[in-house]
């Protein structure tokens, strides 16, 4: 039987996601003595920074790190809240109302909450260049988390290639796990660094200095490390064999690769959140389109607030403040006194110093635009094996932003729902329209944000629920 059969249709609170954030809030809520349901994909809470924190197999504590260890006692202090935790389950609808779609164990139903808190957290930037749909060619933070949950890493000859602290963070992790890499491709961009110089003072005050410096030491004392690199591509025709890529103006050079790591930062996940009617803006800082908040994390949808890296890219840390204070807000907003709660006061100055050296790592890893926006013979869509080309040519018969590319091309589509192409089309379309990206938009989402079967939407009560459901989408 599905655990979904016995589980009751209303709640207090919801919250979406067991990351930093996510356990956060609901530990907020629950000790509050609100019913509170936290829905995770995951096998485990905490997320994709502390993945597998009970269970990995990786028990030397340095590999991993201290901030990785440092999720330990918050997935205690979880379990121990009296929240209601379902892993391993799928919310592929939400609405309005605070009725949310939910799979596991092949059987879906709804459920309804007064509030709801998205605490889904931050996915790896698209990087799309030549080869990058090859077999052997996987993003940075899939291999981290292969590391997490079982101990592998890849063997053979690794490259990694990409900008941003996950980059160094890895190569360290899987060095000190045994691991070998036979070059790391560094495509952070010359200019980035250059702008990014007034913003340093506040980064240099900071910790994170440090620590960055130490992580780029180890790495570099055991790998080559080739910097400026400005174009990219992996050959191969049933899987990866090599990657070719240029420093500055020199000339092309290659590398035999078994596998290849990508990465160039990581940006929110909007898609749930989208769907729900959420408005969202364009952050050209970071890149990406970011939700309209309050200093609670509420939305312009009165039971919708979110919490974490889906707010904005600002870390682990800063990821458990704002989960404190949507629980809070959440709590306050259902009645809960004030005098009942933890005070707000101690999350927003943590909030305001943590702030301080991010403009840093925005500016300094902001992604160049050879990589965001790739060469017309570059697929795009992966789903639905679309190109750059394809995308503006579109433009220039007619389409005017995402959702009506979606007529012309079946761009955004397929499985993923434009999660991996989204923001490259954005930018394309923005480029070739030569308009900013806010007036191009994101795909329009609507539920099912998240593949779900015959069988399980047959599984749904007959009643008005699903027929409000149905409708909507």
């Amino acid at each position: 039987m599905s655990r979904l059969a016995s589980l009751p249709e209303t709640w207090d609170v919801l919250i979406i996601g067991a990351g930093p954030a996510g356990m956060a809030a609901a530990t907020v809520t629950a000790s509050a003595g609100l019913s509170t349901l936290v829905v995770d994909e995951g096998p485990g809470p905490g997320g994709q920074i502390w993945r597998a924190i009970m269970t990995t197999p990786v028990m030397s504590r340095p590999i991993l790190g201290s901030d990785y260890w440092a999720g330990a006692p918050a997935v205690r202090t979880f379990y121990e809240s009296g929240a209601t935790y379902l892993p391993s389950t799928q919310v592929w609808s939400l609405d309005a109302d605070g009725v949310a779609g939910l799979s596991a164990d092949g059987v879906a139903r709804y459920v309804t909450a007064k509030r709801v808190v998205i605490a889904t957290g931050a996915m790896e930037r698209p990087f799309p260049v030549p080869g990058w749909t090859l077999p052997g060619v996987l993003t940075v933070g899939a291999a981290q988390g292969l590391l997490k949950t079982s101990g592998h890493y890849p063997s053979g000859r690794l490259v990694i290639a990409g900008t941003g602290p996950l980059v160094w963070l890895y190569a360290a992790q899987l060095l000190a796990a045994g691991g070998r890499i036979s070059a790391l491709l560094d495509t952070t961009d010359p200019g980035a660094r250059l702008a990014a110089t007034r913003s340093f003072p506040a980064f240099a005050a900071s910790p994170y200095l440090a620590k960055g410096l130490t992580l780029m030491a180890k790495v570099r004392a055991r790998v080559r490390v080739l910097r400026k690199v400005t174009a990219l591509a992996i050959d191969g025709h049933d899987r990866a064999t090599s990657v070719r890529f240029r420093r500055g103006a020199g000339s092309e050079e290659q590398i035999p690769a078994d596998t290849v790591l990508l990465h160039q930062g990581v940006v929110p996940q909007v898609n749930l959140a989208m769907a729900a009617g959420v408005p969202h803006r364009w952050d050209d800082r970071q890149l990406c389109f970011v939700p309209e908040l309050a200093p609670f994390g509420q939305t312009a949808v009165e039971r919708i607030a979110i919490a974490g890296d889906g707010a904005g890219i600002s870390g682990w840390e800063a990821a458990v403040e704002r989960g404190r204070l949507a629980g809070i807000g959440a709590a306050r907003a259902l009645g809960i006194s004030h005098d009942s709660l933890p005070s707000p006061d101690a999350p927003i100055r943590r909030l305001r110093t943590l702030a301080r050296p991010r403009a840093f790592l925005d500016v300094f890893y902001r992604p160049a635009v050879a990589f965001r926006r790739p060469a017309p013979e570059t697929i795009v869509c992966r789903c639905e094996e679309v190109t750059a080309g394809e995308v503006e040519r579109a433009v220039e018969i007619g389409a005017l932003g995402p959702a009506q590319l979606k007529s012309y091309t079946r761009c955004g589509m397929g499985p993923c729902q434009g999660r991996m192409c989204g923001l490259t089309v954005t930018e394309l379309m923005a480029a070739k329209r030569g308009v900013s990206p806010a007036e191009i938009g994101y795909f329009r989402l609507r539920a099912p944000v998240k593949p779900i079967t015959l069988a399980e939407i047959a599984s749904l009560p007959v009643d008005g629920t699903i027929v409000k459901a149905v409708v909507r989408s």
